[in-house]
């Protein structure tokens, strides 16, 4: 068997004469950090003063002992070098690599010193600055057209390090995954391509095996998956062999059926049955399609689980820290828990970012997150020769393989944006004629996924429309991602259309109190402060947030209230967009939210902040990712109440409708029966005297059934005659948290309780909710101890209590 040293310890990191200890996995950003050569860049306007880091090179250096080992072989293998680095041993120069997305293994058994000797080995590991090599391959290649003023698509490397429209400008060197020394023995699996399929009631794992041999001779390698096992014996570097598993039980996304994982464990054996090498992973058996069908409305663009037809509630991931060494399992598990938590089922890591760690796509698996994975191309036209395209090659082959034991992995997508930035944003009149990547996404990825992959669906882009035939951006067609509403008009807008999937769509929203608090120490706060204004990286932002707002609820003057008014019309935009196109499956079969992360702390389209509090938009994502969505929708100029029931049993309910005042008169009221099937969507018309009066001004609809609340109001929130809110309160203690129970006194509408502003540290189990007078909600605040003995609690949480108010 294969033995493993890791390469962990005893790193440092130079670029002059001197030299600081170094952190393997990491980045050079981090070990500046922590040896205080840098201030923090992600606080006030610090990454202005880090930006030479990334047009620097570096040297990280360790030595290697002698090989005491008796294998026959040596390898050192890095998982991930970031990006141009030339590897050097003994003052020979044994590699060179310039891909961040790939691994690397270098054959070093005859230069390393043999046991005994007692002599050590110089180890370095040259990183010339990403601004060097992009610059160069731009000057080599001509320019191509991009979004942002940076570099990114001359080289294999993560583009949002390069700055985005939510991100910092942080130019990261380093090896930021694992490095090791892999000593081995006559042969050692270098591939395993596990092909999972499911014909009736019997799932079969194809495994398709490459091997790395330091002499010839006859293997077997032995599959099991718990009882049903294969063998197979082969003399050359290749063979396949199959598992079934009769009555298998199947893999389901969250909310379908359960996340069933079957341990799979493949040994590699010699000829005297020794144990060469092994690999192991768990595997699900599951079947998944992408329905493109054309219809009456279009062309349709549906994922199919196990011939289940699904409405995928999704969101767009990008890297969670823009130090990607720095995201733990341990912190995948957490983001990703909240994920499911709040509803969602289906996670499209977006093409401007990272093929995530192992550990991201196991943790999917285990919670029933479907994948959609983008290959790493975004918002650029990239060349098509050498020497990216070779790169692109082994990268998309290696990450295939990589990824495709996962489940939760259902399509391959093979752009982000950049087929419709050549149609829309006047790239081909840039171009003139040069390649820009169409060539990849409709020639050489879907080529690599038949060949490598071909239990997945590929889809060339998002947006894409499925052909040149129509807009890359149509709604009517595909992929559809919806900016125009953010960028120009006000988000009521999404109900102009009905689109056959919305993979991108997002309103901005500032991060949690404290999270600013904390990014911007000393500052007093304004929303176009210095620090407000640098840690928004939207062009325009402010002014996009502020017209946003200015549709809805006349602007605050102080920086609380418009604080708060911004997070309520984020969750409001979200909700307007989800609500109308949920209700209209299977029309529309889905919804990826830009976005549910951030990697650094900034005012964006997360509905999780970049310190990792969550912002309203979380939890207003938990009552519209939920099975069950009560909302009022118009069909054919109606308005109606509509039942969206994503559930797997029927839904019966008696809505209760209410016409009343804004100072809680109820003036009309009726019950009707509404019945929705399994994974359907019904629509009840409401009575032309529930309807409120949009003349009047002060009148709204309310309809509540199980525990739902839908609120339409038929005027602004600026024209409706809300009351001064007032309310009772009380704070309860218990051992593990506090309950923070409000009464309303008058109509409350959007009441938040901005937890951390009770201490950095407290959550709130709740976000916006709606209270008529007389009603009360109980808020769980955890990590949150008042003083026993004070009286001064009230005071504190109502201070951290806000709501609509009239304009």
């Amino acid at each position: 068997m294969k033995d493993v040293t890791t390469l962990t310890e005893g790193w440092t990191l130079r670029h002059d004469t001197s030299a600081i200890p170094a952190q393997v996995p990491g980045c050079v950003h981090t070990d500046l950090l922590a040896a205080g050569r840098i201030p923090d860049p992600f606080l006030n306007q610090n990454e202005r003063q880090v930006d030479w880091i990334g047009r620097t090179d570096w040297t990280y250096d360790t030595v290697l002992g002698p090989r005491e080992t008796s294998h026959e072989r040596t390898d050192l293998v890095f998982d991930g070098l970031d990006t141009v680095a030339e590897i050097t041993l003994a003052g020979t120069v044994i590699g060179r690599t310039r891909n961040m997305h790939r691994g690397y293994r270098f054959d070093i058994t005859r230069r390393l010193p043999q046991a005994n000797t007692g002599a050590e080995t110089s180890l370095s590991v040259h990183f010339t600055s990403a601004y060097t090599e992009a610059e160069a391959v731009r000057l080599s290649l001509g320019d191509r057209p991009n979004s942002y003023p940076e570099p990114f698509q001359f080289i294999r490397k993560m583009a949002c390090s390069f700055g985005w429209d939510w991100g910092p400008t942080l130019v990261t060197a380093g090896m930021w995954r694992p490095v090791r020394l892999e000593h081995w023995s006559t042969a050692r699996l270098a591939q395993v391509r596990p092909l999972v399929t499911v014909d009736g009631t019997t799932g079969r794992a194809e495994l398709r095996i490459e091997v790395e041999r330091t002499r010839s001779g006859p293997l077997t390698a032995r599959a099991h998956i718990g009882e049903h096992t294969a063998t197979v014996t082969f003399e050359g570097d290749s063979a396949t062999l199959t598992v079934e598993v009769p009555d298998v039980d199947l893999w389901w996304p969250r909310g379908y059926g359960e996340q069933i994982l079957h341990e799979t464990q493949l040994q590699l054996l010699d000829e005297a049955g020794q144990n060469l090498d092994r690999w192991e992973r768990k595997l699900g058996f599951r079947t998944v399609t992408l329905d493109t069908t054309p219809d009456e409305h279009g062309t349709g663009f549906t994922l199919a689980v196990n011939g289940e037809r699904l409405f995928a509630r999704g969101v767009n991931w990008i890297p969670d820290d823009v130090f990607p060494s720095r995201v733990t399992p341990e912190r995948y598990r957490t983001r990703l828990t909240q994920a499911a938590d709040a509803g969602i089922d289906l996670i499209r890591i977006w093409g401007g970012g990272i093929y995530e760690a192992d550990a991201f796509y196991d943790l999917c698996d285990e919670l029933g997150l479907m994948v959609w994975q983008d290959f790493l191309f975004a918002c650029a036209a990239y060349p098509e020769e050498q020497p990216l395209r070779s790169e692109i090659e082994a990268e998309a082959r290696e990450n295939v393989t990589r990824l495709m034991p996962h489940p939760s992995l259902v399509l391959w997508n093979g752009n982000n944006e950049n087929l419709w930035g050549f149609r829309d944003w006047q790239w081909e009149e840039q171009l003139a004629g040069e390649s820009w990547g169409e060539g990849y996404y409709l020639g050489l990825l879907p080529r690599i996924v038949a060949e490598t992959d071909p239990t997945r669906p590929y889809w060339a882009g998002s947006p894409w429309s499925g052909t040149w035939d129509h807009h890359p951006n149509d709604p009517r067609h595909g992929t559809t991602h919806s900016w125009e509403v953010w960028n120009r008009t006000d988000y009521t807008d999404y109900l102009d259309t009905v689109p056959r999937f919305v993979a991108e769509f997002g309103w901005q929203a500032p991060p949690a109190h404290t999270t600013v608090r904390r990014a911007l120490p000393g500052e007093q706060l304004r929303p176009d402060s210095p620090g407000m204004l640098h840690h928004q990286k939207a062009d325009d932002g402010n002014g996009k947030l502020n017209r946003g707002l200015e549709h809805h609820f006349a602007l605050p003057d102080d920086f609380d209230r418009w604080h708060y008014l911004t997070q309520v019309n984020q969750a409001r935009a979200i909700a307007t967009g989800i609500e109308h196109w949920r209700s209209h499956w299977p029309r529309c079969a889905g919804t990826v939210v830009w976005q549910l992360n951030d990697c650094w702390p900034v005012t964006s389209w997360s509905a999780i902040d970049g310190d990792g509090r969550l912002k309203p938009l979380y939890h207003e994502l938990r009552r519209l990712y939920a099975d069950r969505l009560l909302t009022v929708q118009t069909r054919a100029g109606r308005p109606v109440v509509a039942a969206v029931n994503q559930s797997a049993a029927s839904w019966a309910i008696d809505v209760r409708l209410r016409r009343m005042t804004a100072d809680g008169r109820t003036l009309a009221e009726t019950t009707v029966l509404v019945w929705a099937a399994e994974r359907s969507v019904a629509c009840v018309e409401i009575p032309d005297d529930l309807l409120p009066d949009a003349g009047a001004g002060k009148e709204l609809l309310i309809a509540d059934a199980d525990g739902l609340r839908a609120v339409h109001l038929p005027v602004p929130d600026k024209d409706f005659a809300y009351p001064v809110p007032a309310f009772e309160l009380d704070v309860v203690r218990h051992e593990d948290r506090v309950d923070v129970v409000v009464t309303a006194r008058t109509l409350l509408r959007d009441l938040l309780l901005q937890a951390d502003r009770l201490a950095p540290t407290a959550t709130a189990d709740q976000g916006l909710v709606t209270l008529l007078p007389g009603e009360s909600v109980t808020i769980g605040v955890r990590g949150w101890s008042p003083d026993p003995d004070g009286t001064d609690h009230l005071a504190t949480v109502t201070a951290a209590l806000f709501a609509v108010e009239p304009a």
